[in-house]
């Protein structure tokens, strides 16, 4: 069942809640509220990015603005969606995304003369206002990840790690994208019909926004940051291990080269010597030191 709110000055609008699944709901607004299909096709596309519509003629607005999923624990956002007409205003969402009813239902409560842009504003201030405590438990669980890293660099903290840094990446182009919206709803004409209460919440929302994006590029540069040193680390490790097993396959060619040679079965010095075996560990020896200072020489 859908949430239905009388609000406004003279409490002639009235804000619907749209559920996205609610397939009986979604035809009864073609055909009773005159809803054309093009219209809806937006506001319920779940890969929809955030943008902003409005049609002078038929005093038609839609907004579509990225929020936080609920209940999801790789920081996942999805597109809401809002349309007002000339008696209405619906915000279609999913169970993910319906908590931002409970805010518009408390807003109109408490305020019921609130007006259209006024209530769009405040949901919308809401909504960015939701991204912030995500942000900061990012940055939170990179914070402990790092530390755990610096005792024990493991594939599970790495890929740890790597997940939180594409969950970010989401936050961060959705944060963006809800950024752009805001700049171009000031360039619909239906900016300039805004009272001055209007535009400062609209002002308000987009210096918020603003805040956000700058926050969330801030965390995602860090995070990159300490992917980028970690992987150098591994680079090095990787590096300083190939050079110590070089070194050591190269010394250990060295006595197989000299023994080999003496045990040619041909006529060869020292084949006679009772000290023979001494010397040529001596031989192996000296070319072994040899060769391990010429190649330090080499790595200084």
């Amino acid at each position: 069942m859908s949430e239905r709110m009388i609000f406004g000055p003279n409490q002639d609008y009235t804000w619907i809640d749209v559920q996205k699944d609610n397939q009986a709901m979604i035809a009864q607004l073609i055909r009773e509220h005159k809803l054309t299909e093009e219209l809806l096709s937006y506001a319920l596309d779940e890969n929809e990015n955030a943008h902003v519509e409005y049609d002078d003629d038929a005093g038609v607005f839609l907004l579509v603005f990225n929020v936080i999923k609920k209940y999801s624990d790789n920081y996942e956002t999805a597109p809401v969606a809002f349309i007002a007409t000339k008696n209405y205003i619906y915000s279609f969402t999913t169970a993910q995304t319906s908590y931002i009813n409970e805010f518009i239902k408390g807003l109109i409560k408490r305020k019921p003369q609130v007006t259209r842009p006024s209530l769009i504003f405040k949901t919308l201030y809401f909504i960015v206002d939701a991204f912030f405590p995500v942000i900061k438990d990012v940055d939170k669980r990179r914070t402990a990840l790092t530390e755990t890293l610096k005792t024990k660099t493991t594939n599970r903290n790495l890929l740890a790690l790597s997940d939180l840094g594409m969950g970010l990446v989401y936050l961060v182009n959705a944060t963006q994208q809800n950024s752009l919206l805001l700049s171009q709803l000031k360039k619909l004409s239906l900016y300039h019909s805004l009272n001055d209460d209007e535009q400062e919440q609209l002002e308000d929302v987009e210096i918020e926004a603003d805040q956000l994006v700058a926050m969330a590029n801030l965390s995602e540069q860090i995070l990159e940051q300490i992917s980028s040193t970690y992987n150098n680390l591994l680079n090095n490790n990787l590096n300083d291990t190939m050079r110590l097993l070089t070194i050591w396959s190269l010394l250990l060619t060295v006595p197989t080269i000299v023994t080999g040679f003496f045990g040619m079965n041909v006529l060869l010095p020292l084949k006679d010597s009772q000290f023979s075996w001494l010397i040529i560990i001596f031989i192996s020896v000296l070319l072994s030191i040899g060769l391990l200072v010429t190649i330090s020489r080499k790595i200084k």
